[in-house]
């Protein structure tokens, strides 16, 4: 898994180019299969974006960028998210925030 940190214009592009959305995101992550079943993946974290979430939320952005990472992670070994609304209701996103709250 590599993690590369990237700027709001960078982000964006990711955005615009792979995932077809406009505007800067916190964080991208792509899954690349490999023979045997195994998983790895490169994933693009944005600090500012990250800055921005943490001052909304009231966290540390250390622990935003440590959930982020976690997301990513969870993206790259399969597992998905509803969009929008039911984002905080899901599996995905509990689990995400058991694993956060160990490593913090």
């Amino acid at each position: 898994m590599s993690v590369t940190f990237v700027s709001r214009r960078e982000i964006a592009a990711l955005n615009r180019r792979f995932l077809g959305r406009r505007g800067a995101t916190d964080v991208i992550a792509f899954t690349l299969r490999m023979p045997g079943g195994g998983r790895a993946g490169d994933m693009y974290i944005c600090p500012d974006v990250a800055h921005d979430s943490a001052r909304r939320f009231g966290v540390a952005l250390r622990q935003e960028l440590l959930r982020l990472v976690v997301h990513g992670t969870l993206h790259v070994l399969g597992y998905d998210h509803p969009e929008g609304r039911g984002h905080e209701r899901s599996g995905f996103f509990r689990a995400q925030e058991r694993i956060v709250t160990d490593l913090v």
